[in-house]
Formats: structure tokens, sequence, C-alpha cells
């Protein structure tokens, strides 16, 4: 798909002749129809920063948008070239500017990873909060094991526990699609481990996907394995009954011990950013590993 849209797109290019100025008859015509593709969208995806710089200097307008509202931005950081994006930025290109399917800036930087583009998206005043909630970025960034991206997002306040309907918090999505790091990460974060799609937990979508690690993980944390979905089903009947998954969760069947209590009470009343909080804490480094799940 992307082949196919680049070659159509080089093909406008080449008929609206890459090197046009700010008033030329080409380059008004893009404006009046509002181009599928431009030069300058070409330069930006592909990471063509001397040739970004002089469309720039003819008089492009690095605000121009296709049919789709994509701007050279969107494709700048949906390609992770974060210098194309900074010099996009500095001559005026709108850092919150939204696409017909709902994507930002921030969001095409979450598709690509691109942890250096998040930042600089983040310096210039980029909402952390979608305009709608078919495009969320830390749920992209979760779903596609962009583990930086997450840390980024987490540290900059963004709402850890977002649920949206169709897809649940980002912890849900991160285990739906078996991102154990990511997973990891919210919950060092201060994700509410409990909180999925609905009546559907994270444990539930781990259970699913018979991913014994992310099970672990979110049994560690507290993860209630006594919750039931919406077909009243406990995680423990999705997996077979004989299966080492299976037998994992009879084994975690018993009560907590008092010290796993402890770790989940002290860390339950940290909150948010609890990870940083309790680095912070006058206690011996032995205590710390253990609250830090280390």
């Amino acid at each position: 798909m992307d082949d196919e849209r680049t070659s159509q797109n080089t093909s406008k290019s080449q008929g609206t002749g890459g090197q046009a100025s700010a008033t030329s008859p080409s380059l008004l015509l893009m404006r009046d129809f509002v181009s599928d593709w431009s030069p300058l969208h070409d330069a930006s995806i592909h990471g063509r920063l001397l040739t970004l710089k002089k469309l720039i200097s003819q008089g492009s307008d690095v605000n121009l948008v296709t049919t789709d509202q994509v701007s050279p931005l969107h494709e700048a950081c949906l390609g992770g070239h974060a210098a194309c994006a900074s010099v996009l930025l500095k001559h005026g290109a709108k850092v919150n500017g939204v696409t017909v399917d709902w994507h930002t800036p921030l969001f095409s930087a979450c598709v690509s990873g691109s942890v250096a583009c998040l930042n600089l998206l983040l310096q210039h005043g980029a909402s952390l909060h979608p305009p709608c909630d078919l495009a969320s970025p830390i749920h992209e960034a979760a779903k596609r094991g962009h583990v930086q991206c997450v840390e980024i997002l987490a540290s900059h306040g963004v709402n850890i526990d977002h649920n949206i309907k169709h897809l649940g918090t980002p912890l849900y999505v991160a285990c739906e699609n078996q991102q154990v790091n990511c997973a990891r990460k919210l919950l060092e974060s201060g994700a509410n481990v409990n909180s999925g799609k609905g009546l559907e937990s994270p444990l539930h979508a781990a259970a699913r996907s018979c991913s014994a690690e992310l099970v672990t993980l979110l049994i560690d944390f507290g993860a209630d394995i006594w919750a039931k979905n919406a077909k009243s089903k406990r995680p423990m009947e999705l997996v077979p009954p004989g299966s080492p998954l299976g037998r994992l969760f009879l084994q975690k069947e018993g009560p907590l011990s008092l010290m796993h209590l402890c770790r989940l009470s002290i860390r339950r009343c940290f909150g948010h950013k609890q990870h940083q909080k309790i680095t912070g804490l006058l206690l011996p480094d032995e205590l710390k590993r253990f609250l830090l799940h280390v």
C-alpha cells in the first residue's frame, strides 16, 4: 500500500515540478485542490533534509496537507526523521495537526517508535491527550512494543490508565499483543493491573495469549486471578486445564504472602510515578529492589 502511494505520489510530484516557487502555477494548483502528495511530503517521509530545506527556502508551505489532512510533519514523524521534523517545526509546522483518521504527529511518532521525534514534539507543546479515542499515542506505543515511547509519555504525565471503549487500557493493549516489556513499564509507572477492557482484565488477555511470562508479571503486581469477564470466565478458565499455564494458575490460587501484600499496599499508596518515588526513599537497597520488583 505504501509502495503504491509512493509510486502515485512520485508521478504527482513530477507533474508539479519539485523546484517550483511559492508563486508558481503548479504550487498554486496544489493549494487550490489540496494535492494528495507534494515534494515536501516526499522529502519528509524519506528524510531528505537538504531537499526539504531547499523547498522551504523556495516558499513551500510547511502546513500543506493532503486530501486526508496529512502534513509533512506527520510524514517526517512516521518515517522517524527527527531532523526533518525539527526543520518543519522551526518554520511553523502545526505540532497538533490532525488527519481525517485523527492521527497527530505525536501518534505518528509512536507508530514509528521514534524517541527523538517524540521528545521534539513534546518540547514544542504537543498534546499528550488524543483529540479522539480512535488514535491514542500511548495505546499505539504499547501495542507496538515501543517501551521508550511508553516511558517518555508516562514521565510527561499521560493518563496511564486511559480506558478506550474499543481498545481498553494501554496495559490491556500491551497484554493483548504480548508486549511484555511495555506491560512491565506500564505497571512500573503505576498502571492499574486490573483495569482492562470492560470486564475483561489484562490477566484475561494474558491467559488467552497463553503467555506465562505475562501472567506471572501481572500476578506479581497484584492481578486478581478470580476476576470474571462478561462471560463469567476467570482467567484460569481460558487456558487448557492440564497445560503448564493452567498449572501456574493453580499454584497462584492460594493467599498472597504478607511480604507481597505489603509491597502491593505500599505501591498502591504511591500511585502513579511510584517507581521514582520508591527510588528516592531512605531505605536499604535490598528493600527498594523488592518494592520495585527488581
